[in-house]
């Protein structure tokens, strides 16, 4: 694996030392830029784009890291030489690569695959899953499509509980409840439709499951998904042979980098919705969704911009805001105090753990109390990928701390009476990161105000 490493381009070096920057990973001499500093007397960290540094200094950085580092380097060499050969393949025999794998290609060139796909495989229970030969996987048409439901354990992961896997023609080839192995603090009943009474008795575990997987998806199959990463994260399996169907499909009502839920894509695309309001998930149907919309987009194409919409929020969901990226020290019960009106934390609702934050949703009696309640806030007005408004909210604590999080609304746009009740239920699992702010708070203020006036 070492001689891997030491015979690869430049280019594959600029991804891997981009994989330790975004695992945070630090070799010898501390991390990339660490290692700048104290090896280039003349530019030091200034220049810290590995783009802009020779293969030389890329490869003297890699190889301060320990033995079983290296190894998983060259495994991540591997992986990219594999990616170039296909790319390479497909533009020299165009003919001969299957829609299926062009589909392949459409996720990779996605703005957020290569942040979203970097998975941190070299971590214990990992397992990274081979891809197959160039030849055979340009034109493999065979797809499964897989879906997950996790729990909250004690230590604040996420733990796969049911797995389900359909293939091409939607038939059942996985359906397993799955033992977590640790205490369970949250089994979000409401939203896995798993309960304990359920896993009493379970003893497939999640390495079974891997090895199910890695037996199935062998000679290159295709994995289906939507927001697979998630599901791939939870299962411990790194694969490049992926369709995202949250990839796939361009939004004209969306930015870029934000992407529908699987419930309001099923809506646009296949004219239903995969379930009704306050009903629980159902990973078979999802997996299921997730394959038509592929089947969908392979027969009709779906070239053009399609329009989801994202004005409509269920009637329950009117009377929420979203707080995220709560600090985890910071019990729920106390975010009502920064709210005005007689809110409650809706506890029908998971409180979804993110490393070292949650969310939840804070639910109120009347629509009218929800914008009240938003406008009094005192925080920094930021949107969020999707264009929903947000605020940035600082509460002090009685001990005396002051912490932030971010109070999101459910409905695109500023006033509630200009969205449409409908039966979708947005998916929980596709709450957007905080962007930068486009516009001062005041700037927000004054807009929303004129258009109030306007109306």
């Amino acid at each position: 694996m070492a001689k891997r490493l030491a015979a690869a381009e430049k280019e594959v070096l600029v991804e891997v030392v981009r994989f330790t920057q975004k695992n945070g990973l630090k070799g010898s001499d501390g991390a990339w830029k660490d290692f700048l500093a104290r090896n280039d007397k003349k530019f030091g960290a200034s220049v810290s784009d590995p783009r802009k540094r020779s293969r030389d200094v890329l490869l003297g950085f890699l190889q301060t890291f320990s033995k079983d580092f290296q190894k998983y380097f060259g495994k991540l060499v591997k992986r990219q030489m594999e990616r170039s050969a296909v790319q390479q393949y497909m533009n020299d025999f165009p003919d001969k690569v299957s829609p299926q794998q062009k589909l392949v290609q459409l996720t990779a060139e996605h703005p957020e695959y290569r942040k979203n796909y970097c998975f941190p495989s070299y971590q214990e229970g990992w397992k990274v899953l081979r891809i197959g030969e160039v030849s055979s996987l340009v034109s493999s048409t065979d797809m499964l499509a897989i879906d997950c439901e996790m729990v909250l354990c004690h230590d604040d992961t996420e733990a796969v509980v049911r797995v389900c896997v359909v293939d091409n023609n939607l038939e059942v080839k996985v359906d397993v409840l799955v033992n977590p192995s640790k205490a369970i603090t949250d089994y979000r009943t409401q939203i896995t439709g798993v309960s304990k009474k359920d896993l009493e008795g379970v003893t497939t575990s999640l390495v079974d499951v891997q090895k199910s997987l890695k037996r199935i998806l062998s000679k290159g199959k295709i994995l289906i998904g939507h927001s697979l990463y998630r599901d791939l994260c939870a299962l411990k399996i790194d694969y490049s042979q992926v369709i995202d169907t949250a990839y796939i499909f361009k939004y004209a009502n969306l930015p870029t980098t934000a992407s529908a839920s699987l419930n309001s894509l099923c809506k646009s695309v296949l004219g239903y919705s995969v379930r009704e309001e306050g009903a629980p998930h159902n990973c078979l149907k999802d997996s299921e969704a997730a394959m038509n919309l592929v089947l969908a987009k392979l027969k009709h194409g779906f070239s053009d911009p399609i329009e989801v919409a994202t004005s409509s929020v269920t009637e329950s969901d009117a009377l929420k805001l979203l707080a995220h990226r709560i600090p985890v020290n910071l019990p729920c019960q106390e975010l009502c105090k920064v709210f005005s009106g007689s809110p409650s934390i809706d506890d029908k609702i998971d409180s979804r753990v993110r490393g070292e934050f949650y969310s939840t949703c804070i639910l109120f009696s009347e629509i009218d109390e929800v914008e009240k309640a938003f406008e009094a806030l005192d925080g920094q007005m930021t949107k969020d990928s999707g264009g929903r408004l947000q605020k940035h909210v600082l509460m002090k604590r009685d001990n005396g701390d002051v912490v932030g999080f971010y109070v999101r609304k459910m409905v695109y746009g500023s006033q509630p009476n200009q969205f449409e009740v409908s039966k979708k239920r947005p998916d929980p699992t596709n709450d957007a990161e905080p962007k930068k702010e486009h516009a001062d708070g005041d700037k927000q203020k004054k807009k929303r105000k004129s258009k109030k006036h306007d109306n």
